[in-house]
């Protein structure tokens, strides 16, 4: 995919700025534009970063960032950034839930218009799991790295107790369920499990699934 870049469009928007896709870089760059399609010539000015405020959240915490961020640069929900805080010099690397500009919620917006970003971050979360055991259901959490897989038919353990993948609910609803998907932590609402069998009972199985078989 081309860098986008935001510029008035001869054809549909000459007054006021409109996604464009730059086709070819350089000193005389050609741009399309995203809302007519319309091709030309453009001058693209050197973008200058703006200190942004953004709130971060982290498992049950949220704390206040101010990060730059180029003035002239695309912000949409669920885009993933690396926040460089300017006060403090920690780095978070997260994924955009929620955008302010103008006093409202919005789900794209040119970075100089935006009054405040939240981001989710991912250098560490936590998993949720599900998990089937024989008298019911139970939760368990995992802390894991952002880019940590899971894997549906996999197995792991947490909180003491060995479980087996069977679905995984990822964050913009959709499910993976067949035998060796894998989604990255970071992307996971929910996973769903079974219990492994105690040590001793046998490889594969578990406990939840099996009788007593005395015969």
């Amino acid at each position: 995919m081309n860098e986008e870049v935001i510029v008035e469009c001869p054809v549909c928007s000459p007054e006021e700025p409109v996604e464009h896709e730059i086709m070819r870089a350089g000193q005389n760059p050609v741009v399309q534009c995203q809302e007519c399609g319309a091709v030309h010539t453009t001058i693209i000015e050197e973008k200058k970063p703006i200190i942004t405020k953004i709130i971060v959240s982290k498992d049950d915490i949220s704390f206040t960032l101010h990060a730059p961020i180029d003035s002239e640069d695309m912000l949409y929900i669920d885009d993933e950034l690396v926040v460089d805080d300017e006060h403090s010099d920690e780095v978070y690397p997260i994924i955009v839930t929620a955008i302010e500009s103008e006093g409202r919620r919005v789900d794209r917006q040119q970075v100089e218009k935006i009054d405040v970003v939240w981001g989710r971050a991912t250098d560490e979360v936590t998993a949720k799991i599900s998990l089937k055991v024989r008298n019911g259901s139970t939760s368990l959490e995992k802390k894991v790295p952002g880019e940590f897989e899971f894997v549906v038919g996999g197995d792991y353990n947490a909180g003491g107790k060995s479980f087996h993948i069977t679905k995984i609910k990822i964050r913009d609803g959709g499910f993976r369920s067949r035998k060796g998907d894998s989604v990255a932590a970071k992307y996971i609402k929910r996973i769903y499990s079974i219990e492994k069998r105690r040590t001793g009972w046998g490889e594969g199985k578990t406990s939840w699934s099996q009788r007593d078989k005395r015969y």
